[in-house]
């Protein structure tokens, strides 16, 4: 189940299921997928803030207790949701924000990674377990391999060990890591921050900012030239100036 709840240009996104570590389950991911768009066509949400039910786990990954798909094409739609997932939180104009409040395994790893910002936890922990049960990280790999040095990454998911927030602070994962008990806190704070800047230019930044990661200088050049050009045709640009 995927709670979704507005309050002042905040949006909070919650996978809630604590008993059952808040899987990464076919109806998870499509319920992620849709208010994700929702809050994107939104326009009076101007931040997406992602967590887990409870106090120990923000997503275990896969909803490995859930039995085997019917059928290979049924599992291969299902994991076809978590990819329009990541595309998603890439196109939505407003900064995501992941409040970790424990463990992020898998797919709920992936998802904390793909968040614009990461908070932890100091009690959260990260990993890619997959191996461990004869699979493999592939779909979060596409959200890792942009963020983890690639020794460092091919590491994590050939051993499936876990991590400290700390490490995955280091490893560029997390954004900062905090006590258990200031997590709310930390996250209000920075929610508070982003609230108080132009959306226009946190749209077209973001925009910006994921499409010139696989570019070369000059393209890179190009399509940023045009975006300020365009940024700075806006109002807020001009109040600001």
């Amino acid at each position: 189940m995927v709670l979704y709840e507005k309050l002042g240009g905040r949006a909070t996104v919650t996978i809630d299921e604590p008993e059952r570590h808040n899987p990464m389950s076919a109806a998870t991911m499509g319920g992620l997928l849709d208010v994700m768009r929702r809050a994107t066509h939104d326009h009076d949400v101007r931040v997406v803030v992602i967590t887990g039910a409870g106090e120990k786990t923000f997503s275990a990954g896969g909803d490995l207790g859930g039995g085997f798909v019917d059928s290979v094409l049924a599992g291969h739609e299902g994991r076809g949701s978590l990819a329009s997932l990541f595309r998603q939180m890439r196109r939505c104009g407003k900064p995501t924000i992941a409040r970790v409040n424990g463990h992020a395994l898998g797919g709920g790893f992936g998802l904390a990674a793909a968040c614009d910002i990461t908070i932890a936890s100091d009690r959260a922990t990260f990993g890619t377990p997959e191996i461990n049960v004869g699979l493999w990280p592939m779909m979060i790999s596409a959200v890792l391999k942009s963020l983890v040095p690639r020794k460092a990454l091919l590491d994590m998911m050939l051993t499936g060990r876990r991590f400290s927030a700390d490490e995955a602070v280091q490893l560029g994962i997390a954004t900062r890591v905090v006590p258990h008990a200031d997590l709310d806190a930390e996250v209000d704070k920075v929610v508070d921050s982003l609230l108080a800047l132009s959306p226009a230019a946190l749209a077209l930044g973001k925009e910006a900012f994921y499409a010139i990661e696989d570019m070369g200088l000059d393209a890179a050049l190009d399509h940023l030239h045009i975006g300020l050009t365009a940024l700075s045709t806006t109002n807020d640009a001009r109040e600001g100036v």
